[in-house]
């Protein structure tokens, strides 16, 4: 916790200096040009501007000497492109432009200024601009627009806009408290969206390992600060805020499409301590007709917390249990932690010690910590052999059966007083020595790169799945991220919505938080209402702490069990829904669960949500986030949405009161949406017998359009066309005739459903409904509900 030093005079709090010594930039003296590369050398240090596409520019001071521009902890996927870059040069300014993007700089003193297509001035620097400090301290200083908005940076506690805070950026193990206020948590990325009162948005990526911080509480300006390193950032010129996720993640990668079973419902618990345990969990789960994906194991499956071990008194079998659960559908994951017990019998030790796998000190004395195993060393993951290494250590766990990890305590997290290794260890950094001050923040998310490449070697195909509680920019490449160990408190319940939220801006849509709380003890409420949130989740967990009372499902009596089979079983049924958009993620970069402004970003109402969320464009989600609560307000963005449950049409733009009874999550439907749904199932193992295709016609005559995607959900045949996409477009063409045209359009896998139907809701009796020219008869109707056998 902090104590009185960090209100010392001398701590820099975003005013443009460190302690009265700040050294700004300065004049410009020379300016050249290589290329796509812009060099400015200054009084204060030397600046280089490159262009990556004609949105997106690099700016590198380095107050020492040239920038660098080369070094890559594994964070960039872009190379640059060959842009067309004019320039212009006045005695007092240089002027570069790609038509996408202007920059202009003014010489004396250097100050950048970025402007979009439309001319429009973004992450402009302030009165000051970048500058050092006198302990290699830099920093820049940038405008902040009286409108202006500021969302991402990952994992931050809080509500979405952060302006008015100042937010670090140094990856920490905190058990307790998560509050509004605690910061930094688990997860560091840099970056940010801002968007301002007229829709327009712009972004900047921080590339900076340090330990960094934005300030953002000033009125007219807000700073990016490192302790360490260059001043390293890029610019987004949207002007969109889905441009600049977009821009942001062809920068850092997007995620793969992870295995559907990554997508059921999984329980976990620190810990299920012995192989009888999870049989008896899973019996319970079966007998009570729940659905199941996904078992965890914590820490106390190991051998005396050995990682690549099981304890053969606790699991004496753990290949037959993985068999046998596999053939109920459901899959093991184990925990993985970085710490290595320092075991000279232990062969992972042995062997990371004989061949200099582990971090270390200038000396070459191995870095020991204590952590579960206690006396521990650590790899290091900055060197591209030892990543091999221990993602082939994951033989162990391939052989068995397993198909995902879970990696934990990997900030990397060590028990004493700074939380973490010694900053002066020297990390290989594959031939660019560097300490620990400096890639800290990296660490977790090299150790789940490693994780997921060596599952991948040894899967025969099959997609994995890795879980990583730390994290950097660009980890959507490799893992989920889970926002660590929450409590069973209300406002966890609440403060995990924009929390996730701002996860899915920074680039990460495989996201969620434990359900029902890690730590304190749950209730039955509250594990209700936290499953309903769950359940439109990306990533949807139960678990809970040793300590804590137990939150299975049927822990809290009959009434809250059958609220939470209820909506676990609906999770299954929309799972068609989200894989979609996990698709569209693959694809663009775009989050799965979305903020309002997202969608609507010139909506000032939809801006100030923060309890809310949408999935892709057509569902918007409204939780319960407190007790005793039985109704609550809801906004509607402009438009017109369907309750999922009761079929009432509402108008949008504005707010609304709906009833929210324990069992009922408040869930709309756009008007004009078409929503995939598939039949109940046991597990994603098993194939759904039917999807439904879910129209909610237009009012007003638009056509409602779709695009369905599926493929086998197990491997990497999607990315060689082993896919199934049609296109549905539905027209209303008189009030009581209705057109669908369904195309097939990729037909590299046959989907396993066994029956098809077309269901439309609101539907006027009498209605005639055409499919590509022929039209259907009528199977069932439920009020003003339709179905249509296709």
């Amino acid at each position: 916790m902090d104590n009185s030093l960090a209100i010392h005079p001398d701590q820099y709090a975003g005013s443009g200096g460190t302690g009265g010594q700040w050294t700004d930039i300065g004049e410009v003296r020379t300016y050249r040009r290589e290329g796509r590369i812009i060099r400015l050398s200054c009084e204060g240090g030397e600046v280089a501007i490159q262009f990556y596409t004609e949105k997106i520019a690099r700016v590198v001071m380095n107050p020492a000497g040239e920038p660098e521009l080369g070094w890559n902890p594994h964070v960039l996927v872009l190379e640059p492109e060959d842009v067309q870059v004019t320039a212009a040069e006045s005695e007092h300014d240089i002027e570069l432009a790609t038509g996408g993007l202007t920059v202009r700089i003014r010489k004396s003193p250097l100050r950048i200024s970025f402007y979009d297509a439309e001319g429009r001035e973004f992450a402009a620097d302030g009165e000051r601009g970048m500058g050092s400090g006198p302990r290699g301290e830099v920093a820049c200083i940038k405008k902040t627009g009286d409108s202006d908005r500021f969302y991402g940076f990952g994992e931050k506690a809080g509500f979405l806009n952060k302006r008015g805070e100042k937010l670090t950026m140094w990856n920490t193990d905190v058990y307790a408290p998560h509050n509004p206020e605690t910061d930094p948590l688990y997860v560091s990325i840099p970056f940010y969206l801002t968007l301002r009162d007229n829709g327009r948005a712009s972004g900047l990526f921080f590339f900076n390992t340090f330990r960094t911080t934005f300030d953002l509480r000033g009125e007219s300006e807000h700073s990016l600060l490192a302790e360490g390193g260059q001043l390293d950032y890029f610019v987004f010129a949207g002007p969109t805020p889905k441009d600049v996720i977009a821009q942001y993640t062809s920068l850092t990668g997007r995620a793969p499409l992870p295995p559907r079973w990554a997508l059921g419902y999984h329980q976990s618990r620190y810990s299920y301590e012995t192989e009888a345990e999870v049989r008896e969990l899973v019996a319970t789960f079966k007998e009570k007709a729940i659905p199941l994906d996904v078992v965890y194991l914590d820490i106390h499956y190991m051998d005396g917390y050995r990682v690549f071990t099981f304890d053969k008194g606790r699991f004496p079998n753990p290949r037959k249990l993985i068999e046998d659960l596999r053939a109920e559908g459901i899959r093991v994951v184990p925990i993985v932690d970085p710490g290595v017990k320092a075991d000279p019998a232990y062969r992972v030790f042995s062997e990371g010690v004989r061949h200099g796998r582990f971090c270390r000190y200038l000396d070459g004395q191995l870095f020991y910590g204590q952590v579960w195993p206690e006396r521990s060393a650590f790899p290091d993951f900055t060197d591209s052999s030892v990543r091999e290494w221990w993602g082939d250590l994951h033989s162990f766990y391939t052989e068995l059966g397993i198909e995902g990890v879970w990696n934990d305590m990997n900030e990397p997290s060590v028990f004493n007083e700074s939380k973490t290794m010694d900053l002066d260890v020297v990390h290989q950094n594959d031939g660019r020595p560097a300490t620990h001050r400096e890639l800290h923040n990296v660490y977790g998310s090299l150790m789940s790169g490693a994780t997921y490449e060596g599952l991948k070697r040894r899967l025969g195909g099959k997609r994995p799945f890795v879980l990583t509680r730390s994290a950097y920019a660009g980890i959507q490449r490799f893992a989920a991220v889970w926002t660590g160990d929450n409590r069973s408190f209300w406002e966890h319940l609440e403060l995990c919505v924009p929390m996730c939220l701002n996860l899915g801006l920074s680039g990460v849509p495989l996201c969620g938080a434990d359900v029902g709380g890690f730590a304190h003890d749950s209730n039955g409420e509250l594990l209700a209402r936290w499953t309903q949130l769950g359940v439109f989740m990306p990533y949807f967990r139960n678990h809970s702490e040793l300590k804590s009372i137990r939150q299975e499902p049927w822990s809290f009596g009959a009434e809250t069990e059958e609220i939470v089979r209820r909506y676990v079983k609906l999770r299954y049924r929309w799972l068609p829904y989200l894989y979609g958009l996990f698709e569209e993620a693959s694809r663009t970069g775009l989050p799965v669960m979305r903020p309002l402004l997202l969608e609507y970003p010139d909506d000032e109402q939809a801006l100030a949500v923060n309890d809310q969320f949408l999935l892709g464009t057509d569902v918007l989600v409204a939780p319960v986030v407190r007790p005793g609560q039985t109704k609550r307000m809801v906004y509607l963005p402009a438009g017109a949405w369907v309750d999922y449950w009761t079929d009432e049409r509402l108008e949008g733009g504005r707010h609304v009161i709906v009833n929210a009874p324990l069992d009922t999550l408040p869930l709309f439907v756009r008007e004009g949406a078409i929503v995939p749904l598939a039949s109940e199932r046991m597990s994603t193992e098993t194939e759904a017998e039917e999807l439904a295709l879910h129209l909610y016609p237009s009012t007003a005559g638009l056509p409602s359009e779709y695009a369905l995607y599926e493929d086998d959900g197990r491997t990497f045949s999607y990315a060689e066309g082993g896919v199934y996409e049609e296109r549905i477009r539905a027209t209303p063409s008189s009030p009581n005739r209705l057109d669908v045209d369904i195309r097939v359009v990729r037909d590299g896998y046959v989907p396993g459903w066994q029956r098809r139907t077309l269901v439309i809701h609101r539907a006027p009796a009498g209605l005639q409904v055409f499919l590509n020219g022929s039209e259907l008869t009528l199977e069932s109707r439920t009020g003003g509900t339709a179905t249509y056998r296709l």
